[in-house]
């Protein structure tokens, strides 16, 4: 799956309208907002009450077609609407026709305290927050109603290019997007569930503006051992974790990359003796230099911030192979940024917002896909941003978003399965980029299943990594 800027999309849309027609496309579009509706009301529909928030243009056109629909089932249907007279107007008609009845911005208070469904017709893919009044006024309203929330295409307030706010923004529980997904609507909070309606968008094999992974792809791309194959062909991970004050973290991120299988698992550290009481097939030493050979070194879990912590960190970054920093190790190279910058190996970095602003001072980590990418290009780094929706940034500009994932991750020790889980996928020989956004997708379903199991902590990961 990808997503798409507005730009890709309206090009696409453009010749879908030249072999289609406005009035017909609009009309398919309306219909899959109105059964996306009536799953939304459950049953019985009739009564119901749904309120349409109508600007101008085809947006608002969309949601009116759809109240068209939605009240020739019996529904009570009512279209508040900025201006009326910018409304479309053979949407409009036909919303008429159908029984649907206009409402001033006065009304709105009423009828959204009132309804069952709340249909977001406001603006269009063309906008960019700030919302105008009365527009920002009917999505402060429509949040605070007791009622789901149904975005036509996007909810309003939020840009489609990168997800950022500026005002108010409608709080949707489910988006209709034509064509293809917006990348801003999948890297925030504000979409809900994201339902992509094709419309015969001639969108195959277009340019794209990032990668979305799914179950497919994870098992395309997970690596496989043949009958050929020895424990050194199948990867060599070294980890470089944990501390007298932090031993737990170094058997989390060593749980991590055993349980993605590479060929062997080398620690070094002072936990080795705690990694290898919960993993006695990790081969475990003291010390960086005793570790031997690896294919790719992960470095920073519950390493500590002293002096030790800093000749790992330095010892681990002049290795002539793929590094993974996280966690204190993030911390460590803020202070040490030269450290990164005499890399001539692929580096992975993978903070949450407070190691990025660390890192990275002066990017703003609310404003996830600028700030991804940014820090990418700047640093020759690629940047794994953790959060809601993990954004996975390149060097070249390649962006993942990964749209597995749970509140379940919320917990210590989550980040540092994840650290041991892509270092396993860097050591099996996958690219960096890949690496990346596979770890974040496996460790998202991973914390689905454990979530779904009623299995909580951290260390649950480890069972449902493959």
């Amino acid at each position: 799956m990808h997503s798409y800027t507005v730009a890709q999309v309206l090009a696409a849309e453009d010749a879908a309208l030249a072999a289609q027609g406005q009035l017909p496309l609009m009309r398919r579009a309306a219909t899959a907002v109105a059964l996306a509706a009536v799953r939304a009301l459950g049953t019985p529909l009739r009564g119901r009450r749904v309120v349409l928030l109508v600007g101008g243009g085809n947006n608002g056109g969309d949601a009116l077609f759809a109240g068209a629909n939605l009240a020739r089932r019996g529904l009570r249907v009512d279209a508040v609407c900025t201006d009326v007279d910018r409304a479309h107007a053979a949407a409009l008609d036909a919303f008429r026709r159908a029984g649907g009845r206009v409402a001033t911005t006065d009304d709105a208070p009423a009828l959204l305290g009132h309804a069952d469904l709340i249909v977001d017709g406001l603006v269009g893919i063309g906008a960019r927050p700030p919302l105008r009044p009365p527009a920002a006024r009917l999505v402060e309203l429509a949040n605070a109603a007791n009622a789901a929330r149904l975005a036509v295409d996007l909810p309003s307030g939020l840009d489609p290019d990168d997800g950022t706010t500026d005002g108010p923004v409608l709080a949707a529980d489910h988006t209709v997007t034509f064509g293809g997904a917006k990348t801003g609507l999948l890297v925030g909070d504000h979409a809900g569930v994201v339902e992509v309606q094709p419309l015969d968008f001639p969108l195959a094999g277009a340019p794209f503006d990032a990668l979305i992974l799914d179950d497919a792809d994870a098992a395309a791309l997970l690596p496989r051992s043949g009958v050929a194959n020895s424990k050194y062909s199948n990867g060599v991970v070294g980890i470089a974790a944990g501390s007298t004050q932090y031993p737990g973290a170094a058997v989390m991120c060593a749980g991590g990359a055993v349980r993605l299988r590479p060929g062997m698992v080398r620690f070094a550290g002072g936990s080795h003796h705690a990694v290898v009481t919960r993993w006695p097939e990790v081969v475990a030493t003291a010390t960086v230099a005793e570790a031997g050979r690896v294919q790719a070194w992960v470095v920073g879990p519950g390493l500590g911030g002293d002096d030790t912590g800093r000749a790992v960190l330095a010892e681990v970054l002049a290795a002539d192979v793929p590094v993974l920093v996280d966690a204190d190790g993030l911390r460590l190279l803020a202070e040490r940024p030269e450290l990164l910058a005499r890399r001539t190996h692929p580096t992975v970095l993978t903070p949450h917002a407070g190691e990025f602003s660390a890192l990275f001072p002066d990017l703003d980590p609310a404003r996830r896909l600028h700030a991804a990418r940014t820090a990418a290009a700047r640093s020759g780094a690629f940047v794994l941003l953790k959060g809601h929706h993990t954004v996975v940034a390149a060097p070249d500009g390649r962006t993942a978003i990964t749209l597995s994932g749970s509140g379940w991750l919320a917990s210590a020790g989550s980040g540092d399965v994840l650290s041991g889980v892509t270092g396993s996928l860097l050591a099996a020989g996958l690219d960096p980029f890949t690496a990346a956004a596979l770890g974040a997708f496996v460790h998202g379903r991973a914390g689905e299943k454990a979530e779904a199991a009623g299995h909580a902590g951290a260390q649950a990961l480890w069972e449902h990594l493959r």
